[in-house]
């Protein structure tokens, strides 16, 4: 059998991909910058604030869970939702890293 295409990358290289893949949604950097800006968990807030569907809305917040920069709740209809320090720092870091490499060529094409 062979080798899936992820595989044949480093860890980091997978990590800062997904990343990316789920960032390059502007719906999903809306959500981000509105919870940021919030400073606190947010409650179902989303729907009015960002004018799109719940269905959609809840679509996005999954794959931002997934891949684990906010983290959220559910209690009966209420549902909460928070940036998830930790890992937003990581993020954070491996963007750092990668765009402050040095870029300087001697000779272009």
């Amino acid at each position: 059998m062979g080798v899936t295409k992820t595989e044949i990358y480093k860890d980091e290289q997978n990590k800062l991909a997904s990343l990316l893949k789920v960032l390059g949604h502007p719906a999903r950097i809306a959500i981000l910058q509105y919870i940021i800006n919030q400073k606190a968990c947010i409650c179902n807030d989303l729907v009015e604030e960002l004018g799109l569907a719940q269905a959609t809305i809840s679509q996005h917040l999954k794959e931002l869970k997934n891949i684990g920069i906010i983290q959220g709740s559910i209690e009966g209809k209420s549902v909460c939702y928070c940036i998830e320090e930790k890992v937003w720092k990581q993020f954070q870091e491996e963007f750092n890293f990668f765009f402050n490499q040095d870029v300087k060529v001697d000779e272009c094409c």
